[in-house]
């Protein structure tokens, strides 16, 4: 009878191990922020289908120090893996460090760290080629303007391979033979946030600065300037907005003619594809070192693709 007893309690625990969850630590970088809160749904509503997937998600609120705590508390928690949203690129590289030596397979999304070109195995990164959004949108710019004009950028986090992605893209197709004849007049970060892009435009109109371009980063600055724009009773049919990520709200300024141009990376698969990811290298499976969404340039023309 004892062996009967010993034998299924035995079964019941493999059994139970078969079907035990993998734990997922997740920090991003904000909370707060459009595009992450749907990459978040995105991580989200997958772990949901998969079934036996919990993720644990962190919001670092753009502090490093932070960001490192919850790495040191899911490694103390003994989580399966992780997926880190960076809060600064060289902070990152510490990251990556930590979590190798804890022997925990991680994945970065959307940010990418420092050391993105020599990640250690098991580890990856999930998210968009930054150059190419920051071309895509410059060079659609500067079709609008006719390759002559002014313009500011608002860039996000210096501290991010992403703000410095797109703006150096911004730089390098303003050299070209077409559009050299755009002069960039200012360029200060507004840190991604609506509210302050809305401040920073505004104290460049007060002060007098020109333009007819303004060149973001992301949508929630592009948006930021054009309540700027409209609150100093500028017309947006004389400047042309330009962001990245195809959020809806975004979408939406564009249909009402506000914005004139933006980038599409898809945020909810970029979420998909980091969890994905992340249990791919937690079963030991092979996966690709980086893997880049795909990017589609939005215009007037092409609009109504992305509208929901």
């Amino acid at each position: 009878m004892k062996k009967l007893l010993l034998s299924a309690s035995l079964s019941a625990i493999m059994a139970a191990s078969a079907h035990a969850e993998t734990t997922i630590g997740f920090s991003m970088q904000r909370f707060d922020d459009n595009f992450l809160a749907i990459l978040r749904s995105g991580v989200e509503a997958h772990a949901k289908e998969l079934g036996d997937v919990k993720v644990l998600i962190e919001d670092a609120q753009g502090d490093v120090s932070k960001q490192q705590s919850q790495i040191d508390n899911f490694i103390a928690s003994k989580v399966d893996g992780m997926i880190v949203i960076p809060v600064e690129a060289d902070a990152g590289v510490t990251i990556s460090k930590t979590v190798e030596k804890a022997g925990i397979p991680l994945v970065f999304a959307n940010n990418q760290p420092s050391n993105v070109d020599k990640l250690p195995e098991k580890q990856a990164f999930v998210g968009s080629n930054q150059i190419e959004a920051g071309t895509l949108e410059a060079k659609e710019v500067c079709r609008l303007l006719g390759g002559k004009g002014k313009a500011v950028i608002l860039m996000g986090e210096l501290g991010t391979l992403v703000a410095r992605g797109r703006t150096e893209a911004v730089h390098e197709v303003f050299k070209t033979d077409e559009c050299k004849g755009i002069d960039i007049v200012d360029e200060q970060t507004a840190t991604w946030q609506r509210t302050n892009a809305l401040d920073l435009v505004t104290n460049w109109l007060t002060a007098g600065t020109e333009f007819n371009a303004v060149i973001a980063n992301n949508d929630e600055m592009a948006l930021g300037a054009v309540q700027a724009l409209k609150s100093a009773g500028k017309s947006t049919d004389d400047v042309v907005v330009a962001g990245i990520d195809a959020t809806q709200d975004a979408l939406v300024a564009m249909k009402a003619g506000d914005m004139k141009v933006t980038v599409q990376q898809d945020a909810a698969l970029q979420g998909k594809d980091a969890l994905d990811a992340i249990l791919k290298l937690v079963k030991g499976e092979p996966t690709e070192k980086k893997i880049f969404s795909k990017l589609k340039l939005v215009t007037k023309d092409n609009l109504s693709e992305f509208l929901n």
